[in-house]
């Protein structure tokens, strides 16, 4: 493995813990809903930081994006859109199914297509070179993604047996047929996040550099762009929430709250372009193995969120040994992956 491979790796992993510890602030807030801290963070952290960024120190972005053509914007659009969904989605699948069977379903099926998809259908730029699914590398990338879904139900089912323990049995809930259904379409369309970058990144980031932008200012326009159309959709509908409920207020009287907001999904906008970053540097695999080792750590940077948090306080016995284990086999997961992009470089 390369020197910029093992950076690559860093700064994946490095995501991870952004993403996977982002909603820390969620837990601090008494007064906000859903409505409210997704209308916040993503308006701060997807929408006006980024662009802010773009606009200040990208020379001629607006001339950048019409070079790039409509295309290839289009279809980071699409695939934004399937993001801003799933997210709604997923919001709808807590209250239906439970957050640990929910978090199961989600996790399992965006890994699986997030890691197998880029492998089968190159993606743009450096990830048009990726090896084939049936190259070696390409077997033990495989192979570490079924090790990797095997913690992803450990862990599932750790968290369905904490919540028998607590009697909180959010699966009996109604509606609990249609909340699977949601589950799984959330699942699959979550990977437009990462699927908005694959096959978009390679033009957009050479028009920004072509133009005198750094490399982090490029990969921070590279996201404002190939995310806008889900984003969009992610702040219109908190404040469609906001105004059916008549709750705006709650928002305006807040302040601190809406700091929190803004920190998570700064957090969170953080942790997706160090994700973009550390995938070029992983190489032509980097697509695949960049997002299965993001994901893992996401899983482990979630669960410490949870146990600081006390949601494991006072659940000992079987849940707690099932957490433990899949934390183990997420770990092992990522090794593997990390074997084959190494692989891949030979």
């Amino acid at each position: 493995m390369t020197q910029d491979n093992l950076l690559g790796l860093l700064i994946v992993i490095l995501s991870g813990v952004a993403v996977g510890t982002s909603p820390w602030p969620i837990k601090c807030m008494r007064r906000f809903e859903y409505e409210h801290w997704g209308f916040t963070s993503i308006l701060l952290g997807f929408l006006l930081a980024p662009w802010l960024v773009t606009f200040l120190a990208c020379p001629d972005a607006l001339g950048a994006y019409r070079e790039v053509g409509y295309w290839t914007l289009l279809k980071s659009s699409l695939f934004s859109l399937c993001w801003g969904i799933a997210n709604i989605l997923y919001m709808q699948c807590f209250a239906r199914i439970g957050v640990s069977l929910a978090n199961g379903i989600l996790m399992g099926l965006s890994i699986s297509l997030g890691v197998v998809v880029p492998l089968l259908f190159k993606g743009s730029g450096a990830f048009e070179k990726a090896t084939d699914m049936l190259s070696p590398a390409g077997l033990t990338i495989l192979s570490g993604v079924a090790v990797m879904l095997g913690g992803v139900v450990l862990i599932s089912l750790a968290g369905l047996e904490r919540e028998r323990a607590n009697k909180s049995r959010n699966a009996a809930s109604s509606g609990f047929r249609r909340g699977l259904a949601m589950a799984f379409a959330a699942g699959v369309l979550s990977t437009g996040l990462t699927f908005s970058f694959v096959y978009s990144q390679g033009p957009i980031l050479a028009a920004m550099k072509a133009r005198g932008a750094g490399d982090i200012p490029a990969n921070v326009s590279l996201w404002a762009a190939v995310l806008f159309a889900g984003v969009v959709l992610n702040v219109l509908y908190p404040a469609f929430l906001m105004t059916k409920h008549r709750s705006w207020p709650v928002l305006l009287r807040n302040p601190g709250e809406n700091a929190l907001a803004a920190i998570f999904g700064l957090m969170f906008f953080v942790g997706v372009a160090l994700l973009g970053k550390g995938m070029l540097l992983l190489g032509a695999l980097g697509a695949s193995v960049g997002f299965g080792v993001q994901q893992t750590v996401v899983m482990l940077g979630s669960q410490s969120v949870g146990f600081l948090g006390g949601e494991w306080k006072g659940i000992g016995g079987k849940p707690r040994a099932l957490m433990f284990c899949g934390i183990a086999v997420l770990i092992a997961a990522a090794a593997i992956m990390a074997c084959g992009n190494a692989l891949a470089a030979k």
